[in-house]
Order: structure tokens, then C-alpha cells, then sequence
């Protein structure tokens, strides 16, 4: 069903037009995911905390606070200071005070630190969480929204690369690689160098000029700076793009956190071999039930990785004689000396994925999290770690997740009668169709003829064949094969031929691929808000916030 969005704009008033898609209706949606989207109260035994809207969630808000532990104050002066130097706008400072309200609580979101904050799906997290915390809000709640940055993963290669849609509306990709990028170093420990200049460069050569470039030039510019962190940078721009919406963005890097969260590393390393069995055994669990464990827990697994002076992220695994060595080997320790060194020295650990939420949940008053469609699978096997850890499991939202189709691109999918879903097919799917009855209908119906002709001719023979000699029925039956396969191949070569004469429709054909299934993915999981920002102007963010809809639970595109 569509709906119109209402949004303002420098020339007026916008509309956009928005369809929703199931996400059972899309390939590649794992069945835990699917089924979550559906029923998430079906799935209790794995989200013990799940509702099944929005709504309900502020039911939850005095188990919250009653389990809320760590130091208000402190938590907030860190947070001043590090969205201080993010450029923060007045309102994210307007929000950390209300934080401080010992009723306050927090609608959580994430993402790693991507290059220019990465893919599309940063910023709808984001507002997400915005939109929710809002919502709550309205209804006399006091609630904040939060954005941690990933900073504590190592996966550089994952947030070093962004991608636009450039002048010729092919996909174009942007990379940076500063000297120090080591592998397990921690996204957030990686300094910007001078290479991050022709990265911008490289970015606003893509980009086709608009009235806009300028300015979102110097927003970029002003916060991907040579010697910058990745991880600020990132921050910087984030907030940058949502300050009229006061997000609150949080790096867990930050020292006075990591002393918030001392109390929760120590009990995870005391009890650590209690959370692998539960982890091992929701494992079972959930492959029993149907599904896929998203992370494969072995009887060495330990849930924090090791941080030492060479800030390298190594993972800890159990020995035959009950201690931990590091990966590298370099470091071993009983329980009891990671226990002590945890509570003097938290910033010498970080958490592990199935780990992560609960101290993120322990250092902020959680009422809910964003995530994407693989954080919701993780989380069937992070509930049993807060279980273990005695502490309440976060009900966990998908992030909105959109498509957005300019008017060009809509021209193309009218013109040739083409649905969203048909793009996912490929191109040399839909190809056929389009030459067979678009561009060359008269040479599509004699090839379509002189099958059917040579089938029936083919028919005949084997009728006679069969009556004369078997083995030569059987012998035209391969060959039959062979002749079909041939009339087809020449007929893809048909197909190729005319789309090469008609470069126009190519190019809108395979512009309208890379713009809305980049790479063969969803557009929100390639492209980078830049380019929305240099087509339509900050205003696009506004747009994009208007377009949440939190009773949606599909995929939904935004007509331009």
C-alpha cells in the first residue's frame, strides 16, 4: 500500500512516495530474521524481552532503571567531552543533560566507523533511534537517543571503502589505506593520514556538481582530517548531519566508560565458562529449532579480547591447564589475574559480539536497540549472556531500512513495466524481456517461430524414428538438446546485440541496477549518504526522517 510523506524543503513542500516490501518478499533474508519481523513474540525463547511494537516498550522502562547501575554523572561527563569534540550541536548537549535525570532512559543504535560514516544504513539507524526516542517523548517519558560507535572492532577492511553513484551513474568506490591500519588494530586506534585528502578528492570527482557540493565538501573536509582518529572523524560528521535532532554518539574507547564498565567485564571473565556452555547450548538450540547460529562458539571461546600496549585486539582462547593465552601467545593468565587486571585496568579488554550489547546495556539505561537483520540474529545467542550475567535482555528493533528511487529511475521501471522485486532476477534475467518487447519485436517473434517450428518438425521426426529404430529416436533426443541449446544461445546473442545498439536504454538499465541493487544488494547497504546530500542538499536527512515509520517493519522505497 503506498503513502504520501509531506516534507519540507527549500522550494517548498516535498512529497515522496513510499511502498512497502515484506522482507520475506527479498532474497537472501534468513528465516530467523523473517520470522522475527513477523511474530518476534513467537520467538520468546530466544528474545525473552520481545514485544511486538514500539508501543509496548515503554512498560519496560521501570525494570530499566531498576537495574541500572553505573554512574550517571560520570557517564554524562564523558559524553560531554567526547560529543564536544565531535562539534556536537546544542541539542545532543540538551539531551545528555536530560540524561542525567536518574528517570532518563536511552533508545540505543550502532554501526562501525565506516568512511563517510559508510553505507546508507548508518544514518537510518540513526534516525531510528531518534524518531523513537521522540516518540517516547510525546508520551512523557524522558529518553534520549544514542549512537555507539563500533570503535573496539578490528575489521578495517570492511569500513575502509564507501561507495557513490558517479557522473555516469555507474557505482564508484572510494578507499583510504593510512600507513597504520594493522591487522586486529581497533578501527578506532587507526590515524588518518595525509592519503585521506585525495580520498574527499576522489569522492567530489564522482560526484556530478550541484548547488550543494560546496557545503557538503566542507562538512566532509572539516572532519576527515589528516591525523583525525577514524573513528572521530566518523563521529564528527554523524553529528554533523543529525544536529538539529541532538544524538547522543558514544565511542567505548573513551576511558571513563571503560571504567563504567569494569563491574561487567570482571563478572564475564569470573563466569566465563558458564557463558560458553549457555552460548554452546543456545547454539544447539537454535539450529535444532531451524535456524542458523550467527557466531560458532568452540570450548576454548572466551567472551572479552585481550588490548595490550601495541593496542592490537587479541582474542583470548583457553589452554588444556584452565588459563587464556592470547592468540600471538605473547600473554597468559588465569581467571583471577584477567579478573583483577579488569578491575584496575578495563581499557586493557574489549568485548566480544556476543558480549558488546550487554556492556553497552549496563553502562546506558537501554530501553531498546536498533539494529540490522545479522545484530538481530546475534542477539538470540547474547540473551543467554545477559542471563548469565543476571542482567534484563534489550528488546532489539530492526533499524528502518529504504530504498531510494529518483524520478529517473522510476521513468526507467515505468517504462519497461519493471517492479523493484524484478531487479533482484539480475539483468540477464529481465533482459530478454525487455529487447522481446521493447525494442525489436519483430526479430523476437521469428526467432519465438522457428522454435516452435523446429520443435514440431523435430516431433514428427521422433514419431517416425521410434517406430523405425529406437536407437535413433534416442540419438535424436541428444541432438534435439543440442539444436535448442544453439537457437537459444543465438537468441541471447540477439539479446546483446540490440541492448548494444540501443546504448541509451543500456544505460538506464544498468544505471537503474547500481543505483537501487548495488552490487547486488539493497542500495542502503553500498551507498553513501553523499551522494543523496550533493543531489538534494542536507534537507535529504529531514526527508529520510520523515520517511520513518516505526510500524513498519518492511523494506520500504522512497519515491523521489
Amino acid at each position: 500500500m503506498d503513502t504520501e510523506i509531506a516534507c519540507p524543503s527549500s522550494n517548498g513542500t516535498v512529497v515522496l512516495r513510499a511502498e512497502s516490501i515484506p522482507f520475506s518478499q527479498l532474497p537472501g533474508q534468513s528465516r530467523l530474521f523473517t520470522q522475527y519481523q513477523t511474530d518476534p513474540e513467537s520467538l520468546r525463547k530466544f528474545y525473552p524481552s520481545a514485544v511486538s511494537s514500539h508501543t509496548q516498550i515503554a512498560d519496560r522502562i521501570p525494570e530499566v532503571l531498576a537495574n541500572y547501575r553505573a554512574d550517571r554523572q560520570l557517564l554524562c561527563d564523558a559524553l560531554e567531552e567526547t560529543n564536544r569534540k565531535f562539534g556536537a550541536g546544542d541539542r545532543t548537549f540538551q539531551n545528555i543533560a536530560s540524561l542525567r535525570d536518574t528517570e532518563a532512559v536511552a533508545v540505543v543504535t550502532g554501526q562501525q566507523a565506516g568512511l563517510f560514516t559508510g553505507p546508507l544504513y548508518t544514518l537510518y539507524k540513526a534516525l531510528s533511534a531518534i524518531k523513537t526516542a521522540e516518540c517516547l517523548r510525546g508520551r512523557g517519558f524522558k529518553a534520549v537517543p544514542v549512537f555507539w560507535v563500533a570503535t573496539e572492532d578490528h575489521d578495517f577492511e570492511e569500513v575502509s571503502k564507501t561507495y557513490v553513484l558517479n557522473r555516469q551513474g555507474e557505482l564508484g568506490e572510494v578507499a583510504i589505506e593510512p600507513e597504520h591500519c594493522h591487522e586486529n588494530l581497533p578501527v578506532g586506534y587507526i590515524k588518518l593520514d595525509g592519503s585521506i585528502r585525495p580520498a574527499v578528492d576522489a569522492l567530489f570527482a564522482k560526484l556530478t556538481p550541484t548547488e550543494f557540493t560546496e557545503e557538503i565538501r566542507e562538512l566532509v573536509a572539516a572532519a576527515w582530517l589528516p591525523g583525525e582518529y577514524l573513528g572521530d572523524a566518523f563521529a564528527s560528521l554523524l553529528s554533523h548531519l543529525t544536529a538539529k535532532y541532538g544524538l547522543i554518539i558514544l565511542c567505548p574507547l573513551n576511558r571513563a566508560l571503560k571504567k563504567l564498565a569494569a563491574p561487567v567485564y570482571v563478572d564475564a571473565i569470573r563466569r566465563s565458562d558458564e557463558i560458553v556452555q549457555a552460548l554452546r547450548q543456545r547454539s544447539s538450540e537454535l539450529v535444532q529449532d531451524g535456524y542458523s547460529a550467527q557466531v560458532l562458539i568452540g570450548e576454548d571461546y572466551f567472551p572479552l579480547f585481550w588490548q595490550g600496549s601495541d593496542d592490537k585486539r587479541n582474542p583470548l582462547k583457553r589452554t588444556d591447564r584452565g588459563t587464556y593465552k592470547t592468540k600471538d601467545g605473547a600473554r597468559e593468565f588465569s581467571v583471577e589475574e584477567m579478573a583483577d587486571i579488569a578491575a584496575r585496568e578495563p581499557w586493557q579488554f574489549s568485548p566480544s559480539v556476543v558480549l558488546r550489547s550487554v556492556v553497552q546495556d549496563y553502562i546506558l539505561p537501554t530501553i531498546c536497540y536498533f539494529g540490522g537483520a545479522a545484530e538481530i540474529a546475534y542477539f538470540a545467542q547474547s540473551s543467554e549472556v545477559y542471563r548469565v550475567l543476571d542482567r534484563p535482555a534489550t528488546p532489539i528493533f530492526h533499524r528502518q531500512s529504504f530504498t531510494v528511487v529518483e524520478s529517473k529511475h522510476v521513468k526507467t521501471l515505468d517504462r519497461y513495466d519493471l517492479e523493484f522485486e524484478d531487479l533482484f532476477k539480475g539483468m540477464e534475467s529481465i533482459l530478454p524481456r525487455i529487447v522481446e518487447d521493447y525494442l525489436n519485436r519483430d526479430l523476437a517473434g521469428l526467432f519465438a517461430k522457428v522454435e516452435e517450428g523446429v520443435n514440431i518438425e523435430l516431433n514428427r521426426l521422433d514419431q517416425e524414428l521410434s517406430q523405425f529404430d529406437t536407437t535413433l529416436a534416442e540419438n535424436l533426443a541428444n541432438r534435439r538438446r543440442k539444436i535448442i541449446y544453439h537457437i537459444g544461445a543465438l537468441r541471447h546473442k540477439f539479446h546483446n546485440a540490440q541492448m548494444r545498439k540501443d546504448q541509451v536504454i543500456q544505460h538506464q538499465l544498468s544505471s537503474l541496477f547500481a543505483a537501487l541493487l548495488p552490487n547486488r544488494h539493497l542500495q542502503e547497504r553500498s551507498v553513501n549518504v553523499t551522494y543523496f546530500i550533493n543531489r538534494y542538499g542536507p534537507q535529504f536527512v529531514d526527508w529520510m526522517y520523515s520517511a520513518v515509520d516505526l510500524d513498519d517493519k518492511g523494506h520500504r522505497l522512497i519515491y523521489l
